[in-house]
């Protein structure tokens, strides 16, 4: 230990006062320095590092304060995100099912409406038909009549003498003639 104390602090100087005189060897001297300059800041700069270091103190506890604040404010936004994320949800699934139900609706109203156009179709389509067979048989039993007249008078043609053919022409001459009388 004793070993120890002489490499810090040499042995010269544990000699009496008298033989005191300026070392200028700095490695010997160096350390002897710098514990009279510690010493002195220590002393001297106590008030001054303990200021800076509570100003640290309340700078680091301000920006915690603040970091904490923040904090809320933004658990609070987060918070008011997710109830209109909620709400617009629910808005977006009632807008969802008013317009399938709306679908639904109209897709109906077009079946119905498909339905009576076909309905009118067919009911159009049944009056045609019965309006062209009304023709087509109007047609044949005109060409019957025509037929038949153009027969008839064929056979009335080869039957008839010209006596007989006087006969009828004077009894439908007298037929006539009753009737314009019973008419006046």
């Amino acid at each position: 230990m004793r070993n120890l104390i002489f490499l810090v602090i040499p042995f010269h100087f544990w000699l009496p006062a008298e033989s005191f005189k300026l070392n200028t060897n700095l490695l010997e001297t160096n350390l002897i320095n710098l514990g009279v300059v510690l010493g002195l800041l220590v002393y001297f700069g106590k008030g001054v590092l303990s200021d800076l270091l509570d100003k640290r103190k309340q700078t680091i506890l301000g920006t915690i304060s603040d970091a904490e604040e923040r904090y809320r404010e933004a658990t609070d936004k987060l918070k008011q995100a997710r109830i209109r994320l909620q709400q617009a949800e629910l808005k977006a699934n009632e807008i969802r099912i008013n317009g399938l139900s709306q679908m639904e609706k109209e897709k109906q109203d077009l079946i119905n409406i498909a339905d009576e156009d076909l309905k009118r179709l067919e009911d159009s389509k049944n009056a045609t038909i019965r309006f062209e067979e009304e023709r087509a048989i109007e047609q044949v039993r005109q060409q019957v009549s025509r037929l038949a007249l153009e027969r008839a008078s064929e056979v009335l043609n080869n039957c008839l003498n010209s006596e007989l053919h006087s006969r009828m022409i004077d009894y439908h001459i007298g037929l006539l003639r009753t009737m314009e009388s019973t008419t006046e």
